[in-house]
């Protein structure tokens, strides 16, 4: 059992002893670089004491690493093939839960807090995930995790650009985003197709009822992007003009240019 983080040829060898492979179905793309590791887990500035939720333990040089920090973690990881490599790296160091996060309701299943989201994310289901603990565990309080580049530019981005988008608007709706660090294909085993970035987000807001609608306005305003708000909107308000003039945004805008405090403006108008 180590204590983290492992080397490339560490994990090459343990996947070899476990007569394991990545899948790519699950997004499997271990992280191999122990300077990486030690990044994530400075930025996410955990120590003694404080609970942490990972998504995707793989190999456990994450878990290793923050529970080397003090931390008590919690780590999902969807593929039960893993339950042997981790038996024997991780131990007793964090509780691993053998479920597919993405179908766990994270509010229900982490207890008491504040907790910390600290992960490598799979690439399939990143994005869904961390949408989802940021709109409903309250209990989560901030976010570094690893997500392509693409979906942390998204996450990143600014109303009226081509970027900007539902991740965007939902994000900003209850956490102050920031961009960590770039990170290059190389440090995975296997390396990935496309590059890859770590983020943090720290809530500024509860999961409320008022915020959760301004979401759902704005998954109905995007889902037809293209449109003005008086005709994409028509599905979710009765009477979206009317609406829209209350809350003093103009129906002929589009979702794109509203940041995402117009929304809120909106679900207080409905």
């Amino acid at each position: 059992m180590g204590d983290g983080p492992q080397s490339r040829s560490e994990i090459v060898g343990l996947l070899d002893r476990f007569g394991l492979s990545p899948r790519k179905v699950l997004g499997q793309n271990f992280l191999a670089d122990p300077n990486i590791v030690h990044r994530i887990v400075a930025l996410a500035g955990v120590g003694a004491g404080d609970l942490v939720v990972e998504i995707g333990a793989g190999t456990g040089t994450l878990t290793q690493t923050l529970a080397a920090a003090g931390t008590r973690v919690i780590a999902y990881e969807v593929d039960d093939r893993m339950r042997p490599l981790l038996d024997s790296e991780v131990g007793d160091l964090a509780e691993v839960r053998y479920e597919d996060a993405a179908q766990v309701d994270l509010a229900q299943a982490l207890e008491g807090g504040p907790w910390t989201m600290v992960a490598n994310l799979p690439y399939q289901v990143g994005t869904s995930v961390l949408l989802d603990a940021v709109t409903g565990a309250g209990q989560i309080e901030s976010f570094v995790v690893m997500v392509q580049r693409e979906v942390a530019d998204r996450l990143l981005a600014s109303p009226g650009s081509k970027t900007y988008g539902l991740p965007s608007v939902v994000a900003g709706l209850f956490c102050d985003i920031e961009f960590g660090f770039a990170v290059g294909p190389q440090v995975f085993v296997p390396a990935p197709k496309v590059d890859s970035a770590v983020i943090r987000l720290a809530r500024t807001s509860p999961p409320s009822v008022r915020r959760r609608q301004a979401a759902d306005l704005a998954a109905a305003a995007f889902s037809q992007r293209r449109k003005m708000l008086r005709s994409s909107l028509r599905g979710a308000l009765d009477d979206p003009i009317s609406v829209l003039t209350r809350a003093g945004i103009e129906p002929t805008a589009r979702p794109e240019d509203l940041p995402p405090t117009s929304f809120l403006e909106i679900a207080d108008a409905a």
